[in-house]
């Protein structure tokens, strides 16, 4: 079967336009295509975020997500600076509040080391302080080199780039299926079809049951996590110079009510983490064996979801004084979260393959921080298949 392009590229995310720039970097002889379904690039996760360039120093030293995060937020500043992204290494600090947590600290400050983030010291009360005057616990890591970015100004730039360079970018195109004929692989969308020797899915909610299709296994499926947040009253957001979150539950894959700058100039309260019960979510048996297992923090995200006062108590821990009343409505976003039938979280980037394509399976946070560096892992395994 004649091809129409070398490499088909699902999703116009972050991680899909940096997949396409990685590919042609490589070999810019291929003829590459991205498809998105929406009418405009970085519409779901990519611009439903916090901004943040994590560091690396939740994930776990030889994960993936460790290995990717560090060197992804080298490289993303790198091409922020290249191509005029604007962006602000404002800090971070992770709380400890009582003596309860700081265990969790100690380990949260042994991954850091271990995965060699740049910069991590560990804080007592005063020194806390001298970094966020208005934060209060008894411990802290101060991480100088997470920052805040626009990710769509990122993947804006990175289409640009390859609209430059003659790839093609098709909006409003969306992926139904394919299928594997005569060493090629013929993909359905709304607008037609498109055959290519090879196809990389980045469909980030939509991943699992496209790799279905394409004969691949269930497990895990994406179960999606609403987040909502809210965002700071102009006059208090002086109380926040940079990123204060709190010491997370290592658990689960969030982070907790934490207080965020933003690119702009906000400062983001947020977020909730409540799983949304769609019928593909329910009819997963992961679903029900996490929920058994976690039902106290279901209640929990509920509450924050249903009212102001929770997220301002969360908030207040951090930073004493906050109130309902100094927060104002935001955003939310949805989180594609892989889920094992097992019922465990996955909490490492995750892909598997089929003919002629690989899928991404699992791109949650810090996919963004990693795209680059994701992009290159997901180019070697695709180079030996062209």
């Amino acid at each position: 079967m004649q091809h129409d392009v070398d490499v088909v590229v699902v999703g116009g995310g972050i991680l899909g336009l940096a997949v396409a720039r990685e590919l042609h970097r490589r070999d810019p002889r291929l003829s590459i295509t991205v498809l998105e379904k929406e009418d405009r690039i970085g519409v779901h996760q990519t611009g439903h975020s916090s901004g943040v360039i994590h560091a690396g120093i939740y994930y776990a030293p030889g994960s993936l997500k460790a290995r990717l995060c560090v060197a992804g937020a080298r490289s993303l500043y790198e091409f922020c600076d290249e191509h005029g992204v604007p962006f602000d290494r404002c800090g971070k600090l992770i709380v400890a509040l009582d003596r309860s947590e700081q265990p969790r600290l100690d380990e949260l400050e042994r991954r850091g080391r271990e995965n060699n983030v740049p910069g991590l010291r560990r804080l007592d009360a005063a020194e806390l302080r001298e970094v966020e005057p208005h934060a209060t616990g008894l411990a802290a890591l101060h991480s100088p080199g997470t920052g805040i970015v626009d990710f769509v100004a990122v993947a804006r730039a990175l289409a640009a780039e390859l609209e430059a360079d003659g790839l093609s970018i098709t909006t409003g195109c969306a992926v139904e299926g394919a299928s594997a004929e005569n060493r090629a692989l013929r993909v359905r969308h709304s607008r037609g079809t498109v055959t290519a020797r090879f196809a990389v899915f980045c469909a980030g909610g939509w991943s699992d049951r496209l790799a279905v299709r394409l004969g691949a296994s269930p497990d895990p499926r994406i179960v999606p996590f609403r987040g909502a947040y809210l965002k700071l009253a102009p006059e208090k957001r002086a109380l926040v110079r940079g990123l204060i979150y709190p010491v997370p539950d290592p658990r689960l894959p969030f982070l907790g009510v934490h207080l965020t700058r933003h690119i702009a100039g906000e400062v983001l309260v947020g977020p909730t983490a409540l799983l949304v019960p769609t019928r593909t979510a329910l009819a997963w048996p992961g679903t029900w064996r996490m929920a058994r297992r976690w039902w106290r923090t279901g209640i929990a995200e509920m509450r924050l979801a249903a009212s102001r006062a929770p997220f301002a108590r969360a908030a207040a821990r951090l930073v004493p004084g906050l109130t309902s009343a100094d927060m104002e409505p935001a955003f939310a976003g949805i989180r594609a979260q892989a889920l094992g039938r097992d019922g465990r979280l996955l909490d490492d980037f995750a892909f598997s393959n089929t003919e002629r394509a690989l899928h991404v399976r699992n791109a949650p946070s810090p996919a963004a921080t990693s795209s680059l560096t994701i992009a290159s892992v997901i180019a070697d395994r695709v180079e030996p298949e062209l």
